[in-house]
């Protein structure tokens, strides 16, 4: 099971970030950015007015190399370190469960259309919660037209030297379209209809449950 560190710049206009070091990092497995895209595509839920201008994914195999990565003055606070210190950024560690990909197998950079949710919670029983979630809600979400990938992240611990607030969101999700388009006639589908009422028997929680459309710029990186 991949780790991802997620950096989330949720102030105004995107930060200038240098992605090139990053992509030399040891370790590094995948590297994410998602920018936000200007057209409504959701018809059950409004553009949210806090999207975050930048979404940085970084993928690693192990969860040594990527603390060893996320050190304070390390190889991800060079990188970024002016926006860190600006505290544009929040960070959180997940754990990763890549439930479908049809992305291809490929080195160079690819270009898709992304939807990111996070769950933020609590629950009032996790375990519970995921079980569910897992069992019920995912095969559904896998079920999406045109889906590339479908990913669910949990949180987890670790050691970690980022000078950025935490995030704690119980349960993130990402779902990857080749477009815009393909995204919104998810969205439209009878499975999102079939999603929406499965989403009433989740079990007990608190928190917001943001839906933010992204822009997304990945691929694999070369091996280090």
């Amino acid at each position: 099971m991949q780790i991802c560190l997620f950096l989330i710049d949720a102030g105004g206009q995107r930060p200038l970030v240098d992605i090139a070091p990053l992509q030399r990092i040891d370790g590094l497995r995948s590297l994410v950015v998602h920018e936000p895209i200007s057209q409504h595509v959701d018809p059950r839920i409004p553009p949210a007015a806090d999207a975050p201008s930048c979404v940085l994914q970084l993928y690693f195999d192990e969860l040594a190399a990527l603390e060893a990565a996320a050190r304070l003055d390390g190889p991800i606070h060079r990188a970024l370190r002016e926006p860190l210190i600006a505290g544009r950024f929040m960070q959180q560690v997940m754990a990763v469960r890549a439930l479908a990909s049809h992305a291809p197998s490929t080195q160079a950079r690819i270009q898709r259309c992304t939807y990111l949710v996070a769950y933020e919670g609590p629950a009032e029983d996790f375990d519970t919660w995921l079980a569910h979630y897992l069992r019920h809600h995912a095969p559904l979400m896998s079920t999406l037209p045109r889906l590339r990938e479908l990913e669910i992240y949990t949180r987890i611990d670790c050691t970690i030297g980022l000078p950025c607030t935490r995030a704690s969101a119980m349960q993130r999700n990402k779902v990857v379209f080749d477009d815009a388009s393909a995204l919104a006639d998810a969205l439209a589908s009878p499975v999102r209809e079939s999603m929406r009422r499965d989403f009433h028997t989740l079990p007990p929680y608190r928190g917001a449950t943001p839906h933010f459309a992204m822009h997304s710029t990945y691929g694999n990186l070369a091996t280090h």
